[in-house]
């Protein structure tokens, strides 16, 4: 995914850094991470207090491989209806960011 793609999904939040990791790329506002982007998929932060709204709306956790299986990780996909929606799309990129203010 392009610079400009990314900024456009976020830009209801503000301004984003990306930078490369993991074989993709981190996104970052306010110095926090919020979201990954892996094999061209973004994949945004939750928490425990946001989960439930991400499975909700049928989005799915993300796992990497591990050495042995896969392990969790606290990132969701963005739901479908958001990628052509920029006022949902605003609700979703605003949960992952209070997800990484919440995180330790």
């Amino acid at each position: 995914m392009d610079i400009e793609a990314i900024n456009e999904m976020f830009e209801g939040l503000g301004p984003v850094t990306v930078k490369r990791m993991f074989g993709g790329q981190g996104v970052y506002h306010q110095g926090r991470i919020i979201a990954l982007e892996v094999d061209g998929e973004m994949l945004l932060k939750a928490d425990k207090l946001s989960a439930g709204k991400f499975e909700a709306a049928g989005s799915t956790q993300w796992a990497h491989a591990g050495k042995n299986r896969p392990v969790k990780m606290p990132y969701r996909s963005i739901p479908d209806s958001a990628m052509d929606d920029p006022d949902e799309m605003k609700t979703w990129v605003h949960l992952a960011f209070e997800a990484s203010l919440r995180a330790k």
